[in-house]
């Protein structure tokens, strides 16, 4: 039986009932450069065509600036699978990707060492 808010793709004993990459098609590549700090948001025009259901749960998320991180834990589905889907919803108009805001490498030894004080300090 489906749990409440997952829709018809998810079953309580099976998990998905759909495999992820049928999401996208097979397709592994993004046609746009997103990491999964990328910030995408609506931009409020309508995507021609039929995209699929994931598109619109997306597209639905998005109406503020949302991480592709962010969009792909909402949607259950892997982080690839999720840069397919927005990258295609960026192609038709539907959305727009930033980089993210910050330039430092994301594993730059100071940079982890602020964000640990400043949990240590929330403790």
């Amino acid at each position: 039986m489906a749990a409440a808010g997952d829709g018809p793709w998810l079953d309580d004993a099976a998990g998905r009932l759909v495999r992820p990459f049928t999401v996208s098609n097979g397709r592994t590549e993004p046609s746009i450069a997103l990491d999964l700090m990328s910030q995408v948001m609506a931009t409020g025009s309508t995507p021609l065509g039929y995209l699929g259901p994931e598109h619109a749960q997306a597209l639905d998320l998005c109406r503020g600036p949302l991480s592709v991180a962010e969009i792909a834990a909402h949607l259950k589905l892997p982080a690839v699978v999720t840069k397919v889907l927005l990258s295609d919803l960026v192609d038709c108009g539907a959305l727009t990707a930033k980089p993210p805001a910050f330039h430092h490498n994301p594993t730059d030894r100071s940079l982890l060492e602020a964000v640990l004080d400043g949990l240590r300090r929330q403790l």
